[in-house]
């Protein structure tokens, strides 16, 4: 049912209000009439025989058959005032559920709801939880259906796909909620500061570290600790690997990879990666390379190691035709381009090139997985941008999970690592997630891909790997905002259609007849979806129809209060100190370095 023809059915006339407000009146009356005499008749021990009926016994006061007691006089008042009292709850009540109503929620009657929802409710979530070996999480948190008023969980093995435009509300009722339910470790990625404002110190309340890897100054953050992307290198196919992670993460959403430079250059790089991991140097020194052609040092190197293979493929590009090779040099140097801007290097080095020397904690993603502490990779596009080492690292944790989930019984982590790739487009452009998803979920790695519209995934994954990974996900949400009819026209067949029943009455040459007519509409077309009001979703979940619900924003949340605190905390203005250029020694997990005293900061997505 499109939400025109919602708008347009005839509703109850002024008429028939005004008559059921009259008959309601009477049976107020009546009904507080009989009670003041029938009570007050029982505590006064006056007229024994009263009727039960109380139209007579109405009349039988005015006409003076029956007795007015003495006591029926204070609870005829009472009973007044509980009957007011009560009116205007109701009232109230009937007003706050009109506010909260949207021109789509009589959609909801004819989408998912009660039995049909039942994998996704409390009860469903527990039990999925409990036959997982789950005891301590019912899963991430959905919304709440407005047909019926239930909420709803993804369970711990559901992946989560969600469509949400601009300012729809995709960070406070999505990304936030989600993480502060965690049980475990969090990994998190965005190219806005407001997730780890919001939720940093509770995360860090619950016992875990927080970890901000922050190369672009996103949030401000100074690089107190360093991850070492050659750690993840510990053979040729994690050196490939690698190296896919800096190609996707360089390139341009709109741009064409050439067929045989950019595989070329990104085999050129994988050489360049494994010859500097297993030589123990600084991921920098793959850059320098980059830029000097011929240069036979990664070739010695790999061949010292045993890696003859790798080094001859290296070797055929350091000693090839020179044009070519400018050419396949020029792309890796592209590729690793995010290498030279001494900003970025600071969290991807030991200062000064010495790992003895450097205090700082080193990150490790096998450490982390085991633990309940939470991961920030922020980053944003352009120059400078550091996507490709966000990329790396999201991946590098995320397969160190999946490793620590083989040794665990079923396969599967005991306590679930939740990934919210929030702005994935932007920021994680991992281009083997599709062809991984489903098989995460399986291994207790619960992971949120949030895009910001169909289009964005397709210019990351291609059309095929997008549709991929939405028909990977056990939970897709659009949140509304989006602008593209056909994206919007296939959610609509999903959503699926209703049978609008039709009576019309005509009459002639003294005759009446009445005829019914049955016809399909669109539950939701188009029109609707596009203009989807704010604080309103679409839920398409495994095994049940499309559903329509309420989002619940985090301040509606038991941490509330805790995520204004600290939201204040790391209010951008309350930091009054100089930011150091130079890394600073490490602080106590979970410290803050802002006053707790600062106003809470407004965020639009919050």
């Amino acid at each position: 049912m499109s939400a025109s023809n919602r708008r347009n059915q005839p509703g109850v006339d002024g008429q028939t209000i005004m008559l059921i407000v009259c008959l309601a009146l009477v049976a107020v009356a009546l009904g507080a009439v009989w009670v003041a005499v029938t009570w007050g008749s029982q505590l006064d021990g006056v007229n024994s025989d009263l009727t039960g009926d109380p139209f007579g016994l109405f009349f039988g006061v005015l006409g003076g058959s029956v007795i007015w007691p003495a006591s029926g006089t204070w609870i005829l008042a009472a009973t007044l005032v509980a009957v007011l009292v009560l009116g205007v709850l109701v009232a109230v009540s009937v007003s706050r559920a009109r506010r909260r109503r949207s021109n789509v929620d009589g959609a909801a009657t004819y989408m998912g709801k009660g039995r049909d929802l039942r994998a996704l409710s409390a009860t469903g979530a527990k039990a999925t939880a409990q036959r997982l070996g789950v005891t301590d999480w019912l899963g991430v948190p959905i919304g709440i259906t407005v047909a019926g008023r239930h909420m709803l969980y993804g369970s711990p093995e559901d992946m989560h796909v969600d469509i949400w435009g601009p300012r729809t509300g995709k960070s406070t009722s999505r990304a936030i909620p989600a993480i502060l339910s965690a049980p475990g470790a969090v990994l998190t990625t965005s190219n806005k500061r407001d997730v780890l404002d919001a939720t940093r110190d509770v995360r860090a309340a619950g016992g875990g570290r927080v970890w901000a890897f922050d190369p672009q100054r996103i949030a401000l953050e100074e690089p107190t600790w360093w991850w070492n992307p050659l750690s993840y290198v510990t053979d040729d196919v994690k050196a490939a690997k690698l190296a896919e992670h800096f190609a996707t993460g360089s390139r341009a959403g709109d741009s064409r990879a050439d067929p045989y430079f950019d595989n070329a250059g990104q085999d050129l790089l994988a050489g360049f990666l494994l010859a500097a991991a297993v030589a123990n140097l600084p991921i920098t020194k793959v850059f320098t390379w980059t830029t000097t052609p011929g240069d036979e040092a990664p070739v010695d190197i790999l061949r010292a190691h045993g890696y003859d293979q790798m080094a001859d493929a290296v070797d055929g590009q350091v000693n090839g035709e020179p044009r070519r090779r400018d050419s396949v040099y020029g792309t890796a140097a592209q590729m690793a381009s995010c290498l030279k801007v001494r900003a970025i290097g600071q969290w991807v080095t030991p200062i000064g090139g010495n790992l003895a020397g450097d205090s700082r904690p080193q990150f490790d993603p096998h450490a982390f997985v085991r633990s309940r502490d939470t991961l920030y990779s922020l980053s944003k596009e352009g120059k400078g941008t550091a996507g490709p080492l966000v990329t790396a690292l999201t991946a590098a944790t995320v397969e160190a999970a999946e490793e620590l989930a083989t040794t665990q019984p079923g396969g599967r982590l005991a306590v679930p690592l939740l990934g919210v790739l929030d702005e994935a487009a932007n920021v994680c452009r991992w281009h083997g997630l599709p062809d991984l998803y489903s098989h995460y979920g399986s291994r207790g790695i619960v992971l949120m891909t949030i895009l910001q519209s169909w289009s964005q995934g397709v210019e990351v994954w291609g059309r095929d790997g997008m549709r991929k990974l939405w028909s990977a996900s056990n939970i897709a949400v659009y949140g509304g905002g989006v602008k593209e009819p056909e994206f919007l026209g296939e959610l609509s067949q999903m959503v699926g259609d209703y049978d609008k029943h039709t009576t019309s009455t005509s009459v002639g040459r003294g005759n009446r007849s009445t005829s019914h007519q049955v016809q399909r509409e669109r539950t939701l077309d188009v029109a609707d979806l596009g203009a989807l009001p704010r604080g309103r979703a679409v839920v398409f979940a495994s095994g049940a129809p499309a559903t329509l619900i309420e989002t619940v924003p985090w301040m509606r949340s038991s941490h509330a209060n805790a995520v204004r605190a600290s939201i204040a905390a790391h209010d951008p203005s309350s930091r009054t100190a100089p930011v150091n250029e130079l890394p600073v020694p490490a602080a106590p997990a979970g410290d803050t370095h802002a006053s707790l005293n600062a106003a809470p900061r407004q965020e639009d997505d919050l």
